[in-house]
């Protein structure tokens, strides 16, 4: 296998031979070029990983050619080999960005230790400006993890439904990954190149749901100064993804199952009927059944929306998945930071011992902290947030007994309050859970 793509650039043929030969039996895959035009023509062929240039040639030299590579391919890293009169100028280019220099003849083991850093380096700049490009671009497909059996069985299902017409309900506690599911459904499915609309019910008020779904004509009420196109009709031909749909009122339950049965609606403040075709995906943390029995869930539109059922398992309890996901969020975070880090055994060994109550959400917030601090090039104890610690620190001794899970979430949030001096945000945001689950865990657990 090859250690990268290597242009060798110099006017002594002799010098080409060896260098290109050396670094051949080294594993490189080495191009070379006699002057600097046919150098910038290998450049524009070949995508290239490093370039070694002689910087004193007849023509154009060796610095003008870096001056062109870091205008045309500034993620390619330059190497300087020079003759002892022009050692001031590689040093001045090594001022404006060139990766090394070496005298000739060089140490020729350090030079490939030198170029094998030098590829590495091209390489995660290459990976960083694709990443960019993707959150620029908007792209929101994330991967879905498959590591345990329980995620591998979720797959099989987005497999086999993900082109049917008809519904599916997501269950789970919060920060398991709903929505992946709910993204993976639409984008593996034939519905891939329209729209995905997603409300997430429980964050928008009561009084504005019913605009925020259907819209509303000019005038449809005091401030309506035009018309406006809701989230139903942004799905059309596309998904529609109702996030905790447990938490609409019973009268907008109402009108969803309307939509559904007639695939047409009204805006507010309107008398004409809008057609329009979607996919339903829905999700919820709740037992709808349960709710249903209570009154607060419309018992027609539960069998509606629940054609078919994918339960998305707590992160404790899909402990394979762990290391695909920290790969995926390092990727992601390293890219924004402009680093290149990994996890410390040490630490990927505490996150699957950690339960994680605020599941993925809470996984991913840890490692956004933790990549934020990181000094170095790897991820220790000393970035992770002390819930974490201190849960290895409570286990480690095999002595003590086995606390319920419960009894240990409690413990997380009282300290998490008490770290943020009672302050409920702050505390949820240090948790990786939304405020109003933290408002019933502290119900639940009377602290």
């Amino acid at each position: 296998m090859s250690k990268g793509r290597v242009l060798v650039v110099d006017d002594e043929p002799n010098a080409l031979r060896v260098l290109s030969a050396i670094l051949g039996e080294a594993g490189f895959h080495v191009r070379t070029a006699s002057h600097v035009a046919e150098a910038k023509r290998l450049l524009h062929e070949d995508e290239l990983d490093a370039v070694i240039t002689d910087i004193r040639m007849p023509g154009e030299d060796g610095r003008q050619l870096f001056d062109y590579i870091q205008q045309e391919f500034s993620q390619i890293p330059v190497i300087f080999l020079t003759a002892f009169g022009s050692v001031e100028s590689a040093v001045r280019a090594m001022m404006e960005g060139a990766f090394y220099y070496f005298v000739k003849p060089p140490d020729y083991a350090a030079l490939k230790g030198i170029l094998a850093r030098a590829v590495e380096q091209c390489s995660l700049k290459r990976e960083v400006e694709e990443l960019k490009a993707r959150i620029s671009a908007g792209e929101r497909r994330p991967a879905f993890v498959v590591g345990s059996t329980s995620s591998r069985k979720i797959w099989e299902n987005i497999q086999i439904i993900k082109d049917a017409e008809s519904s599916v309900l997501i269950h789970g506690e919060t920060g398991t990954g709903k929505e992946l599911v709910a993204r993976a459904l639409h984008f593996q499915g034939v519905r891939k190149d329209r729209p995905f609309v997603a409300v997430n019910c429980a964050a928008i008020p009561k009084e504005l749901i019913e605009s925020e779904l259907f819209g509303y004509e000019k005038g449809a009420f005091t401030g309506a100064a035009s018309q406006r196109i809701g989230r139903v009709e942004q799905a059309a031909g596309g998904t529609l993804f109702l996030d905790e749909i447990g938490e609409l009122d019973i009268s907008v339950q109402a009108k969803l199952l309307r939509l559904l049965q007639e695939k047409e609606f009204e805006r507010l403040g309107g008398n004409r009927k809008v057609s329009v075709d979607f996919r339903l995906l829905a999700s919820t943390n709740r037992h709808l059944p349960d709710e249903v029995a209570q009154g607060t869930f419309r018992e027609d539109l539960f069998y509606r929306i629940n054609v078919f059922c994918i339960e998305v398992p707590p992160l404790r309890e899909r402990v394979s998945d762990i290391p695909l996901l920290v790969a995926e969020f390092l990727k992601e975070f390293c890219a924004r930071e402009n680093k290149l880090l990994s996890l410390s055994p040490a630490v990927m060994q505490l996150f699957e011992q950690y339960p994680w109550p605020g599941n993925i959400r809470q996984l991913r917030n840890v490692l956004e902290r933790a990549v934020v601090l990181s000094r170095g090039r790897e991820i220790t104890e000393l970035e992770l947030p002390v819930e974490i610690t201190a849960h290895r620190s409570a286990t480690i001794s095999s002595l003590a007994p086995v606390r319920p899970l419960k009894e240990a979430e409690a413990d997380l949030i009282r300290d998490a309050l008490e770290r943020c001096h009672g302050n409920k945000s702050q505390a949820a945001r240090l948790l990786g859970m939304s405020r109003k689950t933290l408002y019933k865990r502290i119900a639940d657990f009377n602290l």
